[in-house]
């Protein structure tokens, strides 16, 4: 996702207004709800007890949703806070409305915000998260960039037994879960899947500008990559996006892997909200509970379930069932500014068909340490090494040393692993639907890509409906003020260069005002954004490494719980999170279902927290506590904060 083509302030073209009378898009709607509404009920009636049951309904949870209940004698409940999205289908289906009309600060967004951060101009952020099925899916840009195969294989070093989490393993999750439609047989196939439930492709519609885009990027010095997929994704290429070039919708987790599916009698969807003071509901889990609430719902639901740091559940009035430090810490995220022009004219696009209405930006580019310090980078690259004792006893957001220790693991893996290698330190992407300044403006933007600051979510209250603190310590390390700076500069360069300068006027922000180093430091540490790419704060690491999790997604302590979403990500990878995810997903499925009937493991590990579950149901609450008895059997999760979907596949 960019930053500013989703920004309330950019103005809605009238041809995409228009569409909303588009007799094909009336046409796809009446078809895509008449597949929704045979799966789904809403009588509310929820059973006893299920083998699986998931927090969270989102990009991966639909995702283990389906894949658990291929087995015909498992039975999977899906607990999720939204509602199914129908009543605005049309915003969540066309791309160009998902920039336009968007469903931002809206019901169907949990609308975070972040705490006010100090070294960035103490700006509070907004951090949208999809409140509905199929989660941030429904209202993210789209983008499907894989993993590159140096960070994956870096993450599979740092667990123990972590060979499942090899590049092998997950680029072939990444292709199982994905139909790609080639626009041409000349685009390379061998790094997509043909018959997976998410289809990918590229838009229809191209604004002539884009085709600027690899030309001007290779004649200063980053040349185009040929198959950005295949684990070596950097340089600069046209992003495949998660789009179904039959009608050119939007394909998300629940159009992916739920509406498709035939109705059976033995397949249901219940959904019921409770509210703040609602009878509280309880249903027992045979097997499993699996959270997939992502990089905030996450941490939060296990906090308030009494799963976290010790001071911070005392402090919230939490009971301590299991005291992992690790929850919650180690936070990165994506962090982005802009430079901006006025578009030259004739450059706006026009049109009311579905191909024009595909079009997102999707032109991007993964620059590295050379392309923005030169021969400068390995001086940098030893500062930043003096500075880790100083970063870690001041910047690590946490007084256990376990988490500290995390947070060294991630420092010198960023820093020794990925910063002089040919990793994109920085992503740059072209936006050509409209800023703040307006629909006549186009911008390139630069996002920071492997920060140095790691920060934290933690609740200050046992009451589910408050929403969690979350503090990302944007900037606190300096390195990443540095990498930036330099990627904006990398961004203006290329505005400048033609033949791209072409599609643009004169700058306008920050303006020519903006030169020195010391200029853009001060100019951008009020003017950050973010790429809305929160991840790790249930980090995958060893337990002496505030880790979260095992390599088998297991929550230390716990012996039936686990966690699959990005928050057990350890580290931040230069790619857009969608295809990670789902590639995430799909093995987590494989390990799960692998552990009770032995389907699809690609490879094996043990851990010592992987125990066989009770055969008699554990259960799952609504208030937020942790009933009595052996910890390492039970887990409450905060269903009075969801709505509740229920697969039955009997």
């Amino acid at each position: 996702m960019s930053l500013d083509a989703r920004d309330p302030s950019s103005q809605l073209p009238s041809s995409i207004q228009a569409l909303e009378t588009h007799a094909e898009h009336d046409a796809f709607c009446s078809d895509a709800l008449s597949l929704r509404r045979r799966n789904i009920i809403y009588n509310g009636q929820i059973s006893g007890s299920y083998d699986f049951v998931i927090v969270g309904g989102g990009t991966s949870g639909l995702v283990l949703a389906s894949r658990l209940s291929e087995d015909s004698n498992t039975t999977v409940l899906v607990l999720e806070a939204g509602d199914t999205g129908d009543a605005v289908s049309s915003s969540i289906d066309i791309p160009g409305n998902a920039y336009y009309s968007f469903l931002l600060g809206s019901s169907y967004d949990w609308a975070y915000t972040t705490v006010p951060q100090p070294s960035a101009g103490n700006l509070t952020l907004p951090w949208p998260r999809g409140k509905l099925l199929s989660g941030l899916s429904t209202i993210n840009g789209m983008y499907l960039v894989h993993f590159i195969a140096m960070e994956v294989d870096a993450w599979s070093g740092m667990v123990d037994d972590g060979s499942l989490w090899s590049w092998d393993n997950l680029f072939s999750a990444m292709r199982m879960s994905e139909t790609f439609t080639p626009p041409s047989p000349q685009i390379p196939n061998s790094s997509h899947g043909f018959s997976g439930p998410l289809h990918s492709s590229y838009r229809d519609y191209i604004i002539p500008a884009v085709g600027d885009w690899t030309q001007t990027l290779t004649d200063i010095g980053i040349p185009g990559t040929v198959d950005s997929n295949g684990g070596d994704g950097w340089g600069a290429f046209i992003a495949t996006l998660s789009i179904k070039p039959s009608n050119w919708t939007r394909s998300y987790s629940r159009s992916a892997y739920i509406d498709p599916l035939p109705p059976r009698p033995t397949w249901r969807f219940s959904q019921m909200a409770p509210a703040r003071g609602a009878p509280v509901n309880t249903v027992g889990v045979r097997k499993e509970t699996v959270f997939a609430s992502g990089a905030i719902g996450s941490p939060h639901v296990l906090m308030l379930s009494g799963v976290g740091p010790a001071d911070i559940l005392q402090a919230a009035g939490v009971p301590i069932q299991v005291a992992l430090p690790g929850v919650g810490q180690h936070l990165q995220d994506h962090i982005s500014s802009q430079v901006v022009w006025p578009k030259s004219e004739g450059m706006a696009p026009n049109g009311t068909s579905s191909p024009f209405l595909s079009f997102i930006n999707s032109a991007t580019a993964y620059a590295n340490i050379t392309n923005l310090l030169g021969d400068s980078a390995f001086a940098f690259q030893s500062q930043i090494a003096g500075q880790l004792p100083q970063s870690s006893a001041t910047l690590a957001p946490s007084q256990y040393p376990e988490v500290v220790a995390g947070y060294e693991a991630i420092y010198n893996i960023t820093l020794r692993q990925f910063l002089m290698s040919p990793v994109g330190q920085v992503e740059i992407l072209f936006s050509l639907t409209g800023t703040a300044l307006g629909a006549q403006s186009v911008a390139i933007q630069a996002a920071l890509q492997h920060p140095f600051s790691q920060g934290r979510i933690w609740i200050n209250s046992s009451d589910p409906f408050d929403y969690p603190v979350i503090d990302p310590q944007y900037l606190s390390h300096s390195a990443d003020t540095v990498i930036l700076r330099e990627g904006l500069k990398l961004a203006r360069t290329l505005g400048n260069t033609s033949p791209l300068s072409s599609a643009m006027q004169t700058e306008l922000v920050p303006g020519p005002s903006v030169s020195s180093d010391d200029d853009w430091d001060a100019w951008l540490a009020t003017q950050i954004g973010t790429e809305y790419h929160p991840s790790c704060s249930c980090a995958m690491l060893p337990q002496s490494q505030g880790g979260v999790v095992d390599a088998n997604l297991k929550v230390y302590g716990l012996a039936n719980v686990r966690v699959a979403d990005a928050s057990v990500f350890p580290i931040q990878f230069a790619a857009h999170l969608q295809a990670p995810t789902y590639g995430l997903a799909e093995q987590a499925a494989q390990i799960i279902r692998a552990t009770y009937n032995g389907v699809g493991l690609p490879t094996s590990t043990s851990s010592a927290s992987s125990t066989t579950s009770p055969t008699t149901p554990t259960t799952v609450g609504s208030n937020g506590a942790l009933p009595s008895g052996p910890r390492s059997q039970v887990l409450y999760a905060t269903s009075a904060v969801l709505l509740m979907i229920a697969f039955y596949v009997l």
